[in-house]
Order: C-alpha cells, then structure tokens, then sequence
C-alpha cells in the first residue's frame, strides 16, 4: 500500500477528545482497526456494540460506525508467534457527520 493511499482518522471520545489515530485507505478499515481494541466478547453474538467516531485527519467529517468484537480460536493452519485465540471485529456504518469547528 502506498502512502499517498493511507488516511488518518482520529478516535473521538463521548466530549470530542481525539485519543488515538487509526490510518487506512478507507474509514472502515480504520474503524475496524478500532474496533479490534474493544473489550472481546466470548462471542459475536454476545458482543457488546460501542460506537466509534473517527474523523478524518485534515478534514470536518466524523465517520460513526457500530463496533464490536470477540474471541476466536486461531486456524489451525496458523502460524507458530500467534496466540490461540484472536480477535475479531466487525463494524456497521451509521453515518458520516460535519462538524462546525475542529
């Protein structure tokens, strides 16, 4: 992936805090990064949904996803330095908001 590609989207907390940068060449692949560090569920169906609002670096736009995450045994095919269980996450999108000041 080239760099010129890579966007930057900052986490944005519940008041407007930006904790964290999360790049990718699309939003959602930024979001689902993010939502890879919430607290995993034993399983999908079990997982708690937080809402994550990213904005883009340089610009007045919030991308607001639903995300969530859970454990999950490994393939079998994995390779030898990854842990047994992985976590998974998954993102919806809610919708994208401007904001008047940044």
């Amino acid at each position: 992936m080239a760099d010129e590609d890579t966007r930057n989207f900052a986490l944005r907390d519940d008041i407007g805090n930006e904790t964290s940068v999360f790049s990718g060449r699309t939003p959602r692949q930024a979001a689902l990064k993010a939502a890879r560090r919430l607290e995993p569920a034993k399983s999908e169906q079990q997982a708690e949904h937080h809402e994550l609002r990213l904005r883009e670096k340089g610009t007045k736009k919030v991308h607001i996803y639903d995300g969530w995450a859970w454990k999950e045994t490994a393939p079998d095919d994995k390779p030898d330095w990854m842990p047994s269980d992985i976590t998974e996450a998954n993102v919806s999108k809610k919708g994208i908001e401007h904001l008047d000041s940044i």
